[in-house]
């Protein structure tokens, strides 16, 4: 896919992982984001949370021109999964036994070893 006239330069490997952690926390955002707007029945949460699905896929994508497609979905999704959580045990007071602590580890030690791999 190269030639092709874009609105987003190639970025470097360097800032395309940048370009991935913000896609991720931009992941955080919207779904914590769902829990404010209701089901989309208040405005400003609703709004805010599509700004941040929008922010969250094109981030993804500007990333994915210079990432393995494969290594940038799982630290994306990683990222999501894990900071909702732990914003869900924080702002919500969600469940955090044992167990669903050391699985969100597991997560980052995932995310972390896909960064280290994909050198």
């Amino acid at each position: 896919m190269t030639g092709e006239t874009t609105w987003l330069p190639t970025p470097t490997t360097a800032v395309a992982w940048w370009l991935l952690v913000a896609a991720g926390f931009c992941e955080v955002a919207w779904a914590i984001g769902l829990k404010y707007a209701d089901g989309f029945t208040r405005l400003l949460p609703s709004l805010w949370t599509l700004a941040m699905m929008v922010a969250s896929i094109v981030l993804l994508a500007w990333a994915v021109r210079v990432l393995p497609v494969g290594t940038a979905y799982a630290v994306w999704t990683g990222i999501g999964a894990a900071g909702t959580a732990l914003l869900g045990i924080w702002l919500f007071d969600e469940p955090r036994d044992a167990m669903r602590l050391i699985s969100l580890l597991l997560i980052v030690a995932g995310i972390i070893g896909l960064k280290l791999g994909a050198r």
